[in-house]
């Protein structure tokens, strides 16, 4: 039988095509219906051609192709193509398609074909079969998007969110809509960090101290507490597009870089270049890349500190952590494609992940003696709602419990989990269904930032962790199973704060859900 999309279905039964300017035929096999057009891909089980009807997803099961665009069925192999982030697929790519084809006993062969371009070929060896390939462009985020537009990709690898922009392109060109939780995963986390040479006296900057570097009106050192010496900010050009963490947590929304004023970089190691032999240079560097360059850290004007440092960017205590995402379409991909994709969300991906420069999504557990800093600030910002009960209640609560280091987080002015919290839904939830803490009781603690009243904050506090906690129950489903283990949700309001309430990405951080873990009593 022939199978395509419903509208192909009537559209072809309503209109015959020539094929004399078209590279393939798709004949039934009783040849009473033919499908020309150019040939797109063939995943194993389907075609996909582009017609003057739209492109059609046919079942190869059902007809035979004939024409010049037809491929060599008898020696096929999936071929899976990656573009984005430069640094992504020249080391996590890599790692992670490997793992996967070691996990599934298949031989890796890896080849650099062209500049920027990685080949890794998998291979049957017990029956001398080439499996698949997977082809990996050294690109960035934004080039990857354009080719996933262009049809020259099938998974970007990026390290920021979609733009609005590069969302229309997708759309109109078919590709489905990119801003569907369905069509990003998260695989790992990164984070950007402020980064001078080494001989620059600065130890730490606010957010506003950067927005005003990189927005032009801070422009000498002695403004930050450094010499008396000229700024000169760098800046990669593809934190500029619109949802990089850059705009959203330093630069804001509707302001530009004046022209001049930032130097821009196409790839990262000419930014640490820059930036190690400027002493008067500072650049937004990645915690994945390094460099020899000074890291900074991050201060708020009510006393609050934050380093880049892997616990705080798994629960997202550090501000200016970042997912790493992998942009699917919304047309069908090869097996061995999606094969790849279930990997890289689980748990065993995360093992792999931890071997790379970047940092994983692995579910690790801090003490209550951990959190000393946190209960510090507590006390030393706690205001007239917060009383020393409050303060009681809550290390009463936790005592002796272990913090997992997966938090959850909402996007702005929503109660829709961002898109980091929503991969720790099912990370966690693989967790549970293997009985990783069977026995225990798992205390979902939602916390708020200060503006309002106390009382209300307490209850908004408490409807975060249940909202949360229902979104891990319905992922488990039918391998939800009370029995094995307690969970309930608490709300414990502004009690916690873990940054500066007067500035919107302090209450953003303090907006949170965190999940506590103890033997059951």
């Amino acid at each position: 039988m022939l199978k395509f999309s419903v509208f192909g279905l009537f559209a072809c039964l309503a209109v015959s095509q020539p094929a004399a300017a078209q590279d393939v035929n798709l004949m039934s096999r009783d040849g009473s219906i033919a499908i020309s057009g150019t040939f797109l891909s063939f995943d194993g089980e389907f075609y996909r051609v582009d017609t003057d009807l739209g492109v059609l997803t046919v079942d190869g099961s059902g007809v035979r192709c004939e024409g010049p665009g037809c491929p060599d069925l008898d020696g096929y192999y999936a071929q899976v193509r990656m573009s984005g982030d430069a640094q992504g697929t020249r080391t996590l790519l890599p790692a992670l398609v490997t793992a996967f084809a070691m996990r599934n006993g298949y031989a890796v062969a890896t080849s650099t074909p062209d500049v920027g371009l990685t080949s890794i070929v998998l291979t049957d060896t017990e029956n001398d079969l080439t499996v698949g390939e997977f082809l990996l462009s050294d690109t960035s985020s934004s080039e990857g998007f354009a080719d996933l537009v262009a049809e020259n990709t099938d998974i970007v690898l990026s390290l920021r969110k979609v733009a609005p922009s590069e969302m229309v392109l997708a759309f109109d060109a078919g590709v489905g809509d990119l801003s569907d939780p369905l069509r990003a995963r998260v695989v790992a986390l990164d984070a950007l960090i402020p980064v001078v040479s080494r001989s620059n006296r600065v130890e730490r900057l606010s957010l506003a101290d950067l927005a005003g570097v990189f927005s032009g009106k801070i422009t000498n050192w002695k403004e930050l507490g450094g010499g008396d010496a000229p700024v000169v900010p760098h800046l990669m050009r593809d934190d500029l597009r619109e949802g990089s963490e850059f705009r959203r947590m330093i630069l804001g929304r509707g302001v530009e870089v004046p022209v001049g004023v930032v130097q821009l970089h196409e790839r990262y190691d000419g930014l640490v270049a820059a930036v190690e032999q400027d002493p008067y240079a500072i650049g937004l560097g990645r915690m994945s890349e390094g460099g020899a360059v000074k890291p900074l850290g991050l201060s708020g004007a009510c006393g609050f500190e934050a380093e880049a440092a892997p616990a705080d960017i798994k629960t997202e205590d550090y501000p200016l952590t970042r997912p790493v995402f992998l942009y699917t379409p919304a047309r069908r991909l090869p097996v061995l494609a999606r094969e790849f994709l279930a990997f890289a969300r689980s748990p065993a991906a995360q093992i792999v992940v931890a071997r790379t420069d970047f940092v994983d999504q692995g579910v690790d557990e801090l003490s209550f003696r951990d959190q000393g800093r946190r209960f510090a600030n507590a006390i030393t910002h706690a205001g007239e709602e917060v009383s020393l009960k409050d303060l009681q209640d809550v290390t009463g609560a936790l005592q002796g419990a272990k913090r997992l280091t997966l938090g959850f987080r909402f996007e702005g002015g929503s109660t829709t989990l961002d898109a980091q919290s929503r991969s720790n839904v099912h990370l966690l939830a693989e967790l549970l269904e293997a009985g990783v803490y069977e026995g225990q009781s798992l205390t979902f603690a939602g916390f708020s930032d200060g503006q309002g009243a106390a009382g209300v904050n307490r209850t908004l506090s408490k409807r975060r962790a249940e909202t949360v906690l229902r979104a891990v129950r319905q992922t488990l489903g039918e391998a939800y199973e009370p029995e094995r283990m307690q969970m309930v949700a608490e709300g414990y309001g502004e009690a916690m704060p873990l940054a500066c309430d007067d500035i919107g990405w302090g209450r953003s951080l303090n907006r949170r859900v965190e999940v506590w873990v103890r033997d059951q009593r």
